[in-house]
C-alpha cells in the first residue's frame, strides 16, 4: 500500500511529461535548405519537410531565425501565366500529413531582411512554432543555385514585396 502511495504521484508526473514530449515529437522537420543569394539581396527563401506524426491536427503559426529580421510563411500558385504570392497566418498540418516545401511551388518560408548573404555551404538555425507542438528547432543548409532576385514567371525567386493578401 505504501508503495502505491509513494510512487503514484511520480508515475502520474512521468506520464504527463511523456505525453507532452510525445506531442512535441509528433512534428518532424527534415531536409531544411535555402538557395544561395546574390550580392546584397535582402530576401531569401527556406524550404523544409514537415510531417505530423501525431494523432491530432496542428498548425505552423510562425517562424524565426537569427539569419533574418523576419520570417514569413508564404504560399505561391500559378494562375495562367501569373504567379500569385501571399503571406499566410498559419499552415494547417493534419494528423498524418506530410508537407514538402520546394522552390517554385506551394509553400515556403520567406526570409525578410537578411543580415548576411546566404552563401552555399553555410547553415543557420530556424525555429518553427507550432500551435500544439510548440517550438521545433532545425538547421537550414544553404545550397548552390542562387536566386536571381528578379521576378519571373515560374522562377524560384519572386517579388515578395507585393501580392500580400492578408
Amino acid at each position: 500500500m505504501k508503495f502505491t502511495q509513494l510512487f503514484a504521484p511520480v508515475l502520474t508526473l512521468a506520464l504527463l511529461f511523456s505525453a507532452g514530449t510525445t506531442l512535441a515529437q509528433s512534428i518532424r522537420v527534415d531536409q531544411g535548405f535555402a538557395r544561395a543569394t546574390m550580392g546584397k539581396q535582402m530576401h531569401g527563401a527556406a524550404y523544409v519537410q514537415i510531417e505530423n506524426q501525431g494523432k491530432t491536427d496542428d498548425a505552423l503559426v510562425s517562424a524565426s531565425s537569427p539569419a533574418a529580421a523576419k520570417v514569413e510563411l508564404h504560399t505561391m500558385s500559378m494562375e495562367g501565366d501569373v504567379m500569385k504570392m501571399r503571406a499566410l497566418d498559419q499552415l494547417e498540418i493534419k494528423a498524418g500529413q506530410k508537407i514538402e516545401m520546394k522552390p517554385g511551388a506551394g509553400h515556403h518560408l520567406m526570409l525578410m531582411g537578411l543580415k548576411n548573404p546566404l552563401k552555399a555551404g553555410d547553415s543557420f538555425p530556424l525555429t518553427l512554432n507550432f500551435r500544439k507542438a510548440g517550438k521545433v528547432e532545425t538547421q537550414i543548409t544553404v545550397q548552390e543555385g542562387a536566386m536571381s532576385g528578379k521576378p519571373a514567371s515560374g522562377a524560384d525567386m519572386h517579388d515578395h514585396e507585393h501580392h500580400h493578401d492578408h
